[in-house]
Protein backbone atom coordinates (compact mmCIF):
# COMPACT_ATOMS: atom_id res chain seq x y z
CA UNK A 1 0.00 0.00 0.00
CA UNK A 2 1.71 3.24 -0.82
CA UNK A 3 2.43 5.74 2.11
CA UNK A 4 1.64 9.30 1.57
CA UNK A 5 3.42 12.64 3.06
CA UNK A 6 1.13 16.00 3.31
CA UNK A 7 1.88 19.57 3.97
CA UNK A 8 -0.86 20.51 6.77
CA UNK A 9 -0.62 24.45 7.03
CA UNK A 10 -1.52 26.60 10.23
CA UNK A 11 -4.31 29.11 10.18
CA UNK A 12 -4.71 32.56 11.29
CA UNK A 13 -8.08 34.43 12.02
CA UNK A 14 -8.84 37.79 9.79
CA UNK A 15 -11.99 38.45 11.70
CA UNK A 16 -13.91 36.19 14.86
CA UNK A 17 -17.06 37.45 15.83
CA UNK A 18 -18.93 35.58 18.25
CA UNK A 19 -22.67 36.35 17.40
CA UNK A 20 -24.59 34.11 20.21
CA UNK A 21 -25.11 30.55 21.49
CA UNK A 22 -26.21 27.24 19.37
CA UNK A 23 -28.80 24.78 20.91
CA UNK A 24 -25.78 22.40 20.55
CA UNK A 25 -23.61 24.01 23.62
CA UNK A 26 -21.21 26.07 20.83
CA UNK A 27 -21.19 29.36 19.69
CA UNK A 28 -22.77 30.77 16.71
CA UNK A 29 -19.47 32.33 14.78
CA UNK A 30 -18.75 34.19 11.80
CA UNK A 31 -14.67 34.16 11.27
CA UNK A 32 -12.65 34.69 8.09
CA UNK A 33 -10.08 32.26 7.87
CA UNK A 34 -6.60 32.33 6.01
CA UNK A 35 -3.87 29.61 5.49
CA UNK A 36 -0.43 30.15 5.93
CA UNK A 37 2.92 28.18 4.98
CA UNK A 38 3.84 27.53 8.61
CA UNK A 39 2.76 23.68 8.37
CA UNK A 40 3.31 20.53 10.01
CA UNK A 41 4.50 17.59 7.59
CA UNK A 42 1.90 14.50 7.89
CA UNK A 43 3.57 10.63 6.62
CA UNK A 44 0.99 7.95 6.83
CA UNK A 45 1.83 4.33 6.23
CA UNK A 46 0.55 1.18 7.06
CA UNK A 47 2.07 -0.59 9.63
CA UNK A 48 1.45 -4.20 9.45
CA UNK A 49 -0.22 -4.46 12.76
CA UNK A 50 -3.99 -3.24 14.01
CA UNK A 51 -2.69 -0.29 16.05
CA UNK A 52 -2.68 3.10 15.68
CA UNK A 53 0.69 4.37 16.28
CA UNK A 54 1.76 7.93 16.74
CA UNK A 55 5.33 9.33 16.48
CA UNK A 56 6.48 13.25 17.09
CA UNK A 57 9.47 15.14 17.67
CA UNK A 58 7.86 17.50 19.70
CA UNK A 59 7.13 16.39 23.14
CA UNK A 60 4.25 18.65 23.75
CA UNK A 61 2.18 17.27 21.19
CA UNK A 62 0.07 14.12 22.82
CA UNK A 63 0.74 10.39 21.29
CA UNK A 64 -2.53 8.40 22.46
CA UNK A 65 -6.08 8.76 21.65
CA UNK A 66 -6.54 12.42 22.67
CA UNK A 67 -4.96 13.16 19.48
CA UNK A 68 -7.15 15.13 16.92
CA UNK A 69 -4.80 12.44 14.45
CA UNK A 70 -5.33 9.84 16.40
CA UNK A 71 -9.16 10.65 16.43
CA UNK A 72 -9.16 10.91 12.22
CA UNK A 73 -8.17 7.27 11.97
CA UNK A 74 -10.21 5.80 14.35
CA UNK A 75 -13.36 7.91 13.00
CA UNK A 76 -12.69 6.98 9.70
CA UNK A 77 -12.11 2.96 10.81
CA UNK A 78 -15.67 3.15 12.42
CA UNK A 79 -17.10 4.64 9.43
CA UNK A 80 -15.88 2.06 6.83
CA UNK A 81 -15.29 -1.10 9.53
CA UNK A 82 -14.46 -3.29 6.21
CA UNK A 83 -11.93 -1.09 4.78
CA UNK A 84 -10.39 -0.82 8.22
CA UNK A 85 -10.20 -4.81 8.76
CA UNK A 86 -8.80 -4.96 5.42
CA UNK A 87 -5.80 -2.20 5.51
CA UNK A 88 -4.90 -2.31 9.25
CA UNK A 89 -3.30 -0.07 10.83
CA UNK A 90 -1.30 2.90 10.10
CA UNK A 91 1.89 5.20 11.44
CA UNK A 92 1.42 8.47 11.90
CA UNK A 93 4.53 10.52 12.13
CA UNK A 94 4.25 14.43 12.41
CA UNK A 95 6.95 16.90 11.69
CA UNK A 96 5.81 19.65 13.80
CA UNK A 97 6.16 23.14 12.76
CA UNK A 98 3.17 24.76 13.94
CA UNK A 99 3.80 26.11 17.69
CA UNK A 100 1.35 23.58 20.14
CA UNK A 101 -1.43 24.81 21.71
CA UNK A 102 -1.62 28.47 19.86
CA UNK A 103 -4.62 29.48 17.86
CA UNK A 104 -3.17 28.57 14.40
CA UNK A 105 -5.19 25.31 14.75
CA UNK A 106 -1.90 22.76 14.33
CA UNK A 107 -3.96 20.17 15.58
CA UNK A 108 -6.97 20.30 13.30
CA UNK A 109 -4.75 20.42 10.37
CA UNK A 110 -2.95 17.43 11.79
CA UNK A 111 -6.43 15.78 11.67
CA UNK A 112 -7.60 16.96 8.14
CA UNK A 113 -4.19 15.56 6.33
CA UNK A 114 -4.96 12.55 8.42
CA UNK A 115 -8.62 12.51 6.48
CA UNK A 116 -7.26 13.56 3.26
CA UNK A 117 -4.40 10.60 3.05
CA UNK A 118 -6.68 7.80 4.28
CA UNK A 119 -8.94 8.80 1.59
CA UNK A 120 -5.83 8.05 -0.51
CA UNK A 121 -4.63 5.68 1.20
CA UNK A 122 -7.50 3.02 1.00
CA UNK A 123 -8.91 4.57 -1.92
CA UNK A 124 -12.57 5.53 -0.53
CA UNK A 125 -13.08 8.20 -2.85
CA UNK A 126 -14.78 11.06 -0.86
CA UNK A 127 -15.64 14.02 -2.63
CA UNK A 128 -13.91 17.32 -0.54
CA UNK A 129 -17.58 18.25 0.95
CA UNK A 130 -17.79 14.47 1.95
CA UNK A 131 -14.58 15.12 4.01
CA UNK A 132 -15.58 18.14 5.50
CA UNK A 133 -18.74 16.61 6.91
CA UNK A 134 -16.61 13.83 8.66
CA UNK A 135 -13.76 16.91 9.74
CA UNK A 136 -17.00 18.59 11.12
CA UNK A 137 -17.22 15.17 13.41
CA UNK A 138 -13.83 15.59 14.87
CA UNK A 139 -13.49 19.67 15.48
CA UNK A 140 -14.94 23.04 14.00
CA UNK A 141 -11.80 24.14 11.95
CA UNK A 142 -10.89 20.54 10.51
CA UNK A 143 -13.65 21.27 7.94
CA UNK A 144 -11.74 24.99 7.00
CA UNK A 145 -8.14 23.20 7.32
CA UNK A 146 -9.06 20.50 4.81
CA UNK A 147 -9.96 23.23 1.75
CA UNK A 148 -7.36 26.22 3.64
CA UNK A 149 -6.92 29.25 1.17
CA UNK A 150 -9.28 32.55 2.25
CA UNK A 151 -13.07 31.39 3.25
CA UNK A 152 -15.34 32.94 5.60
CA UNK A 153 -16.62 29.91 8.19
CA UNK A 154 -20.26 30.42 9.81
CA UNK A 155 -22.19 28.00 12.32
CA UNK A 156 -19.57 26.59 14.91
CA UNK A 157 -17.15 27.20 12.30
CA UNK A 158 -17.64 24.28 10.58
CA UNK A 159 -19.58 25.82 7.20
CA UNK A 160 -17.03 27.02 5.00
CA UNK A 161 -17.87 29.52 1.81
CA UNK A 162 -14.08 30.10 -0.51
CA UNK A 163 -13.14 34.26 -0.99
CA UNK A 164 -10.87 35.02 -3.68
CA UNK A 165 -7.09 34.42 -2.37
CA UNK A 166 -4.78 36.52 -1.15
CA UNK A 167 -1.01 36.93 -2.83
CA UNK A 168 2.33 38.10 -1.72
CA UNK A 169 1.07 38.79 1.94
CA UNK A 170 4.44 38.53 4.44
CA UNK A 171 2.52 36.92 8.08
CA UNK A 172 4.73 37.28 11.21
CA UNK A 173 3.44 35.27 14.00
CA UNK A 174 5.33 35.51 17.66
CA UNK A 175 4.43 33.35 20.49
CA UNK A 176 5.91 33.26 24.14
CA UNK A 177 6.63 29.42 24.74
CA UNK A 178 6.04 30.28 28.45
CA UNK A 179 2.29 31.18 27.87
CA UNK A 180 -1.29 28.82 26.52
CA UNK A 181 -4.79 29.84 26.61
CA UNK A 182 -7.38 27.29 26.82
CA UNK A 183 -9.64 27.76 23.85
CA UNK A 184 -12.86 26.82 26.04
CA UNK A 185 -11.86 29.05 29.03
CA UNK A 186 -11.41 32.15 26.26
CA UNK A 187 -15.42 31.35 24.81
CA UNK A 188 -16.73 30.54 28.57
CA UNK A 189 -15.26 33.58 29.30
CA UNK A 190 -16.21 36.00 26.70
CA UNK A 191 -20.10 34.03 27.43
CA UNK A 192 -20.03 35.07 31.17
CA UNK A 193 -19.60 38.29 30.12
CA UNK A 194 -20.69 39.45 27.12
CA UNK A 195 -24.02 37.08 26.93
CA UNK A 196 -26.15 39.90 27.44
CA UNK A 197 -25.21 40.91 23.59
CA UNK A 198 -26.18 37.98 21.92
CA UNK A 199 -28.00 37.50 19.15
CA UNK A 200 -31.15 34.55 19.16
CA UNK A 201 -33.18 35.45 16.76
CA UNK A 202 -32.23 32.98 13.82
CA UNK A 203 -33.16 35.99 11.22
CA UNK A 204 -30.87 38.11 12.77
CA UNK A 205 -28.12 35.68 13.12
CA UNK A 206 -29.14 35.10 8.94
CA UNK A 207 -28.63 38.95 8.69
CA UNK A 208 -25.49 39.38 10.47
CA UNK A 209 -23.71 36.74 8.77
CA UNK A 210 -24.94 38.62 5.44
CA UNK A 211 -23.33 41.79 6.99
CA UNK A 212 -19.89 40.13 6.64
CA UNK A 213 -20.48 38.57 3.36
CA UNK A 214 -20.87 41.95 1.77
CA UNK A 215 -18.82 43.67 4.61
CA UNK A 216 -15.45 45.95 3.53
CA UNK A 217 -13.42 43.21 5.09
CA UNK A 218 -13.95 41.10 2.29
CA UNK A 219 -14.48 43.63 -0.15
CA UNK A 220 -10.91 44.32 1.13
CA UNK A 221 -10.03 40.91 0.64
CA UNK A 222 -11.35 40.35 -3.34
CA UNK A 223 -9.46 43.67 -4.32
CA UNK A 224 -6.44 42.48 -2.58
CA UNK A 225 -6.27 46.27 -0.34
CA UNK A 226 -3.63 45.16 2.44
CA UNK A 227 -4.05 48.33 3.84
CA UNK A 228 -7.39 48.04 4.47
CA UNK A 229 -7.52 44.24 5.49
CA UNK A 230 -4.53 45.63 8.13
CA UNK A 231 -7.05 48.24 9.02
CA UNK A 232 -10.20 46.29 9.30
CA UNK A 233 -9.22 43.25 11.87
CA UNK A 234 -11.31 42.04 14.22
CA UNK A 235 -11.55 39.20 17.03
CA UNK A 236 -13.68 39.45 19.86
CA UNK A 237 -11.93 36.66 21.94
CA UNK A 238 -9.46 39.96 22.42
CA UNK A 239 -11.63 41.16 24.72
CA UNK A 240 -11.24 38.27 27.52
CA UNK A 241 -7.86 37.26 26.80
CA UNK A 242 -5.77 40.48 26.35
CA UNK A 243 -6.70 41.49 29.92
CA UNK A 244 -6.10 38.48 31.61
CA UNK A 245 -2.76 37.83 29.52
CA UNK A 246 -0.96 41.51 29.19
CA UNK A 247 2.11 40.38 27.51
CA UNK A 248 0.03 39.18 24.44
CA UNK A 249 -1.34 42.65 24.61
CA UNK A 250 2.48 44.46 24.77
CA UNK A 251 3.23 41.93 21.99
CA UNK A 252 0.30 43.08 19.74
CA UNK A 253 1.04 47.12 20.62
CA UNK A 254 4.68 46.67 20.11
CA UNK A 255 3.91 44.98 16.24
CA UNK A 256 1.53 48.03 15.86
CA UNK A 257 4.46 50.53 16.56
CA UNK A 258 6.06 49.37 13.77
CA UNK A 259 5.23 50.00 10.15
CA UNK A 260 2.98 47.00 9.96
CA UNK A 261 -0.77 47.05 7.87
CA UNK A 262 -2.59 45.25 10.98
CA UNK A 263 -1.43 43.19 14.11
CA UNK A 264 -4.04 40.85 16.30
CA UNK A 265 -3.79 38.25 18.10
CA UNK A 266 -5.34 34.93 15.82
CA UNK A 267 -8.14 32.95 17.44
CA UNK A 268 -8.21 32.22 21.18
CA UNK A 269 -4.34 32.68 21.31
CA UNK A 270 -1.61 33.09 22.64
CA UNK A 271 -0.17 33.76 18.77
CA UNK A 272 -0.36 36.94 17.51
CA UNK A 273 0.12 38.19 14.06
CA UNK A 274 1.47 41.28 12.05
CA UNK A 275 0.72 42.06 8.16
CA UNK A 276 3.41 43.52 5.97
CA UNK A 277 3.72 43.37 2.13
CA UNK A 278 7.32 43.25 1.89
CA UNK A 279 9.64 40.45 2.72
CA UNK A 280 12.75 42.79 3.84
CA UNK A 281 10.34 45.16 6.13
CA UNK A 282 8.94 42.10 7.80
CA UNK A 283 11.86 40.48 8.62
CA UNK A 284 13.07 43.75 9.87
CA UNK A 285 10.14 44.34 11.55
CA UNK A 286 10.55 40.68 13.20
CA UNK A 287 14.05 41.39 14.67
CA UNK A 288 13.34 44.79 16.03
CA UNK A 289 10.04 43.62 18.20
CA UNK A 290 12.48 40.31 19.29
CA UNK A 291 15.10 42.82 20.70
CA UNK A 292 12.37 45.59 22.55
CA UNK A 293 10.94 42.71 24.42
CA UNK A 294 14.32 41.08 25.24
CA UNK A 295 12.25 37.67 26.34
CA UNK A 296 14.00 34.41 25.70
CA UNK A 297 10.59 32.65 25.87
CA UNK A 298 9.17 34.61 22.39
CA UNK A 299 9.25 33.00 19.52
CA UNK A 300 8.65 34.26 15.75
CA UNK A 301 8.34 33.11 12.65
CA UNK A 302 8.11 34.80 9.02
CA UNK A 303 5.58 33.04 6.78
CA UNK A 304 3.32 34.17 3.72
CA UNK A 305 -0.83 33.72 3.28
CA UNK A 306 -1.16 30.31 1.69
CA UNK A 307 -4.12 29.62 -1.36
CA UNK A 308 -4.56 26.11 -0.61
CA UNK A 309 -5.73 23.37 2.62
CA UNK A 310 -3.71 20.18 2.83
CA UNK A 311 -1.55 19.08 -0.16
CA UNK A 312 0.02 15.88 -0.58
CA UNK A 313 3.81 16.27 -0.62
CA UNK A 314 5.33 15.41 -4.68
Amino acid sequence: MQSYSLFAPAKINLHLEIIGDRTDGYHELVMIMQSVNLGDIIHLRANGTDEIRLFCQNPQVPLDDTNLAYKAVRLVQEKYPTLSRNYGGIDITIEKNIPVAAGLAGGSSNAAAVLVGLNLMWNLGLTQPELKDLGALLGSDVPFCISGGTAIATGRGEQIEPLPDLKNLWVILAKYSNISVSTGWAYNTYRELFNHEYISNPQEVKQRTHEIHSGNLVKAISKNDYKQIGALLYNDLEKVVLPEYSAVNELIEAFKSKNVLGAMMSGSGPTVFALCDKKEEAETIMEEVKESINDPNLDCWLTQVCPHGIMVNQ
